[in-house]
Order: structure tokens, then C-alpha cells, then sequence
């Protein structure tokens, strides 16, 4: 099945696998059950400001066009009658409702509170029996058990596509599984298949960084679904409260007596609540004076004592809720100087970054403490804690890797900031974007809402250069004297796959004084003859080879742990007994349960692009074999060059595609709704 839009790589459930086990024991054991305690509690925080909104919306009044038949046609079906036939007709304008007050404060999650309670063993019994006579996996009895709630047995019964929102589960295997159990009572245009593939789609979409889709890209998908009529399955979709429908004005109408043009836009509940939380959140941080925690003259021998752009960063933090910093590596030292800056006015400043590794290398740029990972601070394993409202304890915070945050890690981070604070984001914006829905960081870019200071501080040497060419869309050949830069050309993927253990195990060693140790594999995907499986494979049996007794791993493997979607942890195994996969994480000891090895944990010496973001290398060798091409863009070429400090080796099959990927491929377009959201509530936003 293809979405409509792909992720910017190919990737398997790996690389945003949801790990819902979480080790028992350790420094990331709180951490990761704390964190998915606080999204669940944000879920339903949000909920209830849904519920505190205006009261129903009037179809015909505030709503219009298709969306407000959209609305009536959920009327006409709670009152037994049949939606109107023309609901996807037409598209009128129609204004967005007033934002109301958000709600400021983010709940309290006391560390090591308990992730989602495991369903009662009686209730995966009967979701087992129901899998076996249809014919389905019985392993499935457990997360289907999880996914769809009390009384999932009897719903599986009455609607067995209810079955894809098991994750995993594709239509096809639905399909069979509903002709088992429904007979001759089904086919391609029952309306329970049409709801479900509906909400299905949009699923498969979030992870590749969509909030909704446009009504002609679900239909369309639809359709490749055999699904006979796309509209009436998303309008029955909408009636049942399984999915929400948008109209969002774009662009601007030509003349006073003719109509904006609108777009209709479907997308998840989930999705949709959590783009409007970070709306108001951000909206709240532009609008708000930041608190006067020091007198301007402070601030401004701050940035006086400061050089070149570090200077327009302290200075544009010093007067606004929101800044946005944007530079590569070498720019990182500018967030260093506001950090300590900051400090030094005694102020509460904090650094939050994408990972451990990140973490630990910024900590190594700033004076005292004050650095924590963005999962640690939500959950209350890292950071300052939150005051007895439930904010945050800070007055400054800098969110570095800017461009990994989806839209509900954003609307966390934002409504857990007090009023009066500052907010931070800094990143390079030509890496990859998030593994999960939304594009928050290029969005606020393009929305212009509040000042930016673009680092003017190149990353040095040859590798510097050439990454910075490639972010303009240049393949520069650069001057690499100390063999900072090597192209190492092959046939096939063989012998990619020989040269790639080759120089891991013995040519940078040797050449560059870069152990195999410190030295990274990045390639576009995990499968395929030369993707993180068979690379993993061909390095464990040359530096660690061992019989894998350990559910595949033994004492010394390089691994990647999964402990939340789109969250990876590079560690080492050092260990395994009666509760699982003991490993040393980011310098702390973590317990992966039995039962969450295969789905949590993979090899490491090699890793996807999307896998490394974050994290940077002495030595990095970027794969690119022919089949990679389909794969190649501008930013995961960007991305996977860009994660080596000292030496970089490009094992290169692609010819000319590299080149024009550089040249000609961007990212992937991703449906967003921020900019429509943000721009009513600030002025200027979007100019």
C-alpha cells in the first residue's frame, strides 16, 4: 500500500517503532515510562479543553461549504437520516473560530509513573479467540487487546477491520481476516472497511510527518484500496467521530465579490488537538513580554560581551517570548553564550537536546549545569522540575535540534513553559525533519511570527564545506589533504557491503586513528542487500562475532534502543539474565524486558539517517548503493554527511544520482496545519 506521501527515507516500523516496554530498572527506566505517563496525561489535558471551547458550532453560521455540510451530514446520521449527497461538492471559506484562553500548565508526572496498564488477561483471551477463528495471528491478541480498549473482543466481532488499528496490520490482512469471520456478509465497499482504512491512511500518514491530507490525496488513496465510493467512506468516517474534517483559507481572495480559496483537509484527533495546543501555546509566548528577570542594561553588556551573531541572539531572547536560531555545528556555540549569559543574570536557563549524545556534547560548551534531553525534561527524569502550578522551572529555555520536534512533543514543551519565559529553538534547517507528524521548526521559519538570527558561523575544514554545499544544493568537490573527505567507489552491493567492513575494521583505524568503535555506518534503509541488516550482520561477525545468545546479541554488540516512537538510544550490550537485555545507554544501565528485545532493540554499528539525527561521530561512512537511489534527497544526504566531525568515507554506487539528488531533490512535502492556526492570533505572522 503507498500513502500518499512517503517518509523522506525508507524506513521499516523501526525507526518510530512505538516501545511501550520500557526496561525495568536503571537511569531510563523512569525516564521512559514517565514520559509516556505525561503524553497520556497531555491527551487528556487537552481533551478537556476541547470540551471547555465554544459551545457547538451552528452548521451555516460560523462554518461553510464543505465543512459545514461535513458538520450537518454528522448531524443528519446521529439523527437517523442519511447525509446529503453533496457533501464533497464544493469548498467554501470559513473563518476559524476563535482561540480561547489556552490552558498554561502541563500535569505534574511524578518520576517512574506507570506507562498504559497491560489488558486484563481475560479480555486477551477472548481477542484471542476471536484472531483464531478468523484466522489471524493469536501473538496479536495482546496489542489488539491494548489498541482497541474494553470490550475489544465483541468489537472485533462486529467490525474485523477494526483490526488495522493494531499496529502492523495491513488491509490486506484485514480483509482476510473479516471474510473469515463475516463470510459472504462482506466486500471492498462495506462501510466498516471504508471507516477503517480511512482512519487507517491517516495513521500510515502521521509518521511520514503529515497532520491531515488533503480530502483529494485520502479519497485518491482510498481508491487504490478498492474502496468503491472514497467520499461516502470519509464522510461516514467523520459522522462515526473516527477522523475531523478542516477547511483552512489559502491565499487570498482576487476581489472583493469572489470567494477565498480554501483547501478541505481530513486528519486524526490526535493530530489535530495537539497543532492547536502548540498554536495557542506559541501564540501565547509571541504575544507575552517576556518576565523582566534583569534589567536591560544586563542583557545588553551580555551581548556586548558577546561576538557577531551570539550577540543578536542574546539581545533578540532578551525582549521576546519566542526566537528562532538557525546554523550547523559551529553554531552551537551561539545558544552556549545566551545559556551562560543567562546564568550568569541568574536566571533559570536550561538547554534541552534530541539525545543523549547530543546532551553530552553541548554540556561540553556551557558552563555549569543546565543541559537535558527533551524526552528527561518533560518526563522530570532531567531538568528543574516543575513549580507547584506544574510549569516548568525556568525562565529560559533552548531547544537545540529544533528541526526533530513533531507537533505533540511541541505542544508539551510550549504549555509546560510558565508565563514571562523565554523560548529557544535552534537547529540547522536543512537536516531531516521529524520522525513524526508535523514540521514544526521549517513551518515557524516560513511563518516569519517572531525574530530569527541566522549563525554566521560556517562549520570548518573540508567537511564543513562540503556540507555546506549541499545545503545550497551543490556537490563541491573540496581539498581534503588529511583525507578528511574519501569517495570509495564500487560495483555492487557486495562489495559495498566488503569495503564498508573494511573500513570500519581496519582503513580509518589505521589511516585516520578513528577506532571502529567511534566510527558510524549510516544507510537510506534497513532492508535491501546493503541496508541495516546485512550491514549490522557483516560487522558483528568481523569485530564481535559471538552465537547471539542473547535473543541474537552478545556482551560487546553495538545496538540501537528504541524506548518511545522516533526516540533512538545508541548503547552497548553488557549483559543478560532472567529480566532481559541489560545495556549501557548514554552512560547509564537499562533493562530491556524479554518480551520488547526483538521490537526495541536492533544492532547498531550501522543505522538509518533518521536513526543518527541528533548524534555526530568522530568518523562516519555513508553507504550509497545503487538501490539507494530512490531513497536520496537533498536533506538525507545532508543529514548522513553531516554526521562526522573528523572524517567522512562515502561508499558510492549511485554515479550521477548522488549529484542530482543534491541538485534537484528536496524534502518531501508534508500537510501541516501550524501556519493557518498561528496566523489569526499574531500579527504580522505569515508576511
Amino acid at each position: 500500500m503507498s500513502t500518499p506521501e512517503t517518509p523522506e527515507e525508507p524506513r521499516s516500523a523501526d525507526d518510530g517503532t512505538p516501545a511501550d516496554g520500557t526496561p525495568a530498572e536503571g537511569a531510563q527506566v523512569s525516564e521512559a515510562e514517565a514520559e509516556l505517563a505525561a503524553q497520556r496525561l497531555e491527551r487528556e489535558r487537552i481533551e478537556r479543553r476541547k470540551a471547555e471551547r465554544q459551545g457547538p458550532i451552528e452548521a451555516g453560521t460560523k462554518l461553510s461549504g464543505t465543512a459545514a455540510e461535513l458538520l450537518a451530514a454528522v448531524r443528519a446520521v446521529e439523527s437517523g437520516e442519511k447525509p446529503p449527497a453533496t457533501v464533497f461538492e464544493e469548498a467554501r471559506p470559513a473563518p476559524r473560530r476563535p482561540a480561547p484562553e489556552p490552558v498554561r500548565r502541563a500535569p505534574v508526572v511524578p518520576e517512574g509513573s506507570p506507562g498504559p496498564a497491560a489488558p486484563a488477561e481475560g479480555t486477551v483471551g477472548e481477542v484471542r479467540e476471536v484472531l483464531t477463528r478468523g484466522g489471524a495471528p493469536a501473538a496479536l491478541a495482546a496489542p489488539a487487546a491494548a489498541a482497541l480498549g474494553e470490550g475489544s473482543a465483541e468489537l472485533l466481532r462486529e467490525d474485523p477491520w477494526q483490526l488495522l488499528r493494531v499496529p502492523g496490520v495491513r488491509p490486506e490482512q484485514a480483509d482476510g481476516f473479516a471474510r473469515a469471520l463475516l463470510g459472504g456478509d462482506t466486500g471492498p465497499g462495506d462501510e466498516r472497511r471504508g471507516r477503517a482504512l480511512t482512519v487507517w491512511l491517516l495513521e500510515q500518514a502521521a509518521p511520514a510527518g503529515h497532520t491531515a491530507l488533503e480530502m483529494a490525496a485520502l479519497t485518491e488513496a482510498l481508491g487504490r484500496q478498492g474502496v468503491p465510493d472514497p467520499e461516502d467512506a470519509v464522510r461516514n468516517a467523520v459522522a462515526e467521530g473516527d477522523v475531523l474534517v478542516f477547511q483552512d483559507a489559502i491565499g487570498e481572495a482576487v476581489g472583493e465579490d469572489e470567494e477565498q480559496p480554501v483547501r478541505v483537509l481530513v486528519g486524526l484527533e490526535r493530530c489535530a488537538l495537539a497543532e492547536e495546543s502548540l498554536a495557542d501555546g506559541l501564540a501565547r509566548l509571541i504575544n507575552s513580554a517576556p518576565k523582566q528577570d534583569g534589567a536591560a542594561e544586563e542583557w545588553e553588556r551580555a551581548a556586548a560581551a558577546a561576538e557577531g551573531s551570539a550577540a543578536d541572539l542574546i539581545r533578540a531572547a532578551s525582549g521576546h517570548g519566542l526566537v528562532l536560531h538557525t546554523g550547523g555545528e559551529a553554531a552551537l556555540a551561539e545558544p552556549a553564550a545566551l545559556l551562560d549569559a543567562a546564568h550568569g543574570m541568574g536566571l533559570r536557563a536550561w538547554a534541552a537536546t534530541h539525545s543523549p549524545v547530543g546532551r553530552e556534547r553541548f554540556a561540553s560548551r556551557v558552563d555549569g549545569p543546565g543541559v537535558a534531553t527533551v524526552a528527561g525534561l518533560l518526563s522530570g527524569a532531567e531538568g528543574p522540575g516543575r513549580d507547584p502550578e506544574g510549569a516548568l522551572a525556568v525562565d529560559l529555555l533552548v531547544v537545540l535540534d529544533a528541526p526533530q520536534l513533531d507537533v505533540e512533543t511541541a505542544a508539551l514543551l510550549t504549555e509546560s513553559l510558565p508565563d514571562g519565559a523565554r523560548l529557544v529553538l535552534s537547529g540547522d534547517p536543512a537536516v531531516l525533519w521529524s520522525v513524526g507528524p508535523g514540521r514544526v521548526f521549517a513551518d515557524l521559519l516560513a511563518a516569519r511570527a517572531c525574530p530569527q538570527v541566522a549563525s554566521r558561523r560556517p562549520d570548518p575544514g573540508p567537511l564543513g564545506e562540503l556540507v555546506s554545499g549541499i545545503g545550497v544544493g551543490e556537490l563541491l568537490q573540496v581539498e581534503a589533504p588529511e583525507k578528511e573527505v574519501v569517495i570509495v567507489p564500487v560495483r555492487d552491493a557486495g562489495e559495498a557491503v566488503h569495503r564498508t567492513v573494511q573500513l570500519v575494521a581496519d582503513s580509518v583505524p589505521r589511516a585516520i586513528g578513528v577506532p571502529a568503535e567511534e566510527t558510524q555506518v549510516i544507510t537510506p534503509g534497513h532492508g535491501g542487500a546493503v541496508g541495516t541488516r546485512v550491514l549490522n550482520a557483516a560487522l558483528k561477525e568481523r569485530l564481535n562475532p559471538g552465537p547471539g545468545r542473547f535473543a541474537g546479541f552478545d556482551p560487546g554488540d553495538r545496538v540501537a534502543w528504541s524506548p518511545a516512537p522516533g526516540r533512538v538510544l545508541p548503547g552497548r550490550v553488557v549483559g543478560a539474565d532472567a529480566e532481559g537485555l541489560r545495556l549501557d545507554c548514554a552512560g547509564g544501565t537499562v533493562v530491556v524486558p524479554r518480551d520488547r528485545v526483538e521490537q526495541t532493540v536492533r544492532h547498531g554499528w550501522a543505522l538509518t539517517a533518521h536513526q543518527a539525527v541528533g548524534s555526530r561521530w568522530p568518523a562516519a561512512v555513508v553507504v550509497l548503493p545503487g538501490d539507494a537511489v530512490p531513497a536520496l534527497s537533498r536533506p538525507w544526504i545532508y543529514t548522513a554527511f553531516s554526521r562526522a566531525d573528523r572524517h567522512l568515507s562515502v561508499v558510492h554506487g549511485v554515479d550521477q544520482a548522488l549529484q542530482r539528488a543534491v541538485a534537484e531533490v528536496p524534502a518531501k512535502p508534508r500537510t501541516t496545519r501550524l501556519p493557518v492556526l498561528l496566523a489569526p492570533q499574531v500579527p504580522g505572522a505569515g508576511e
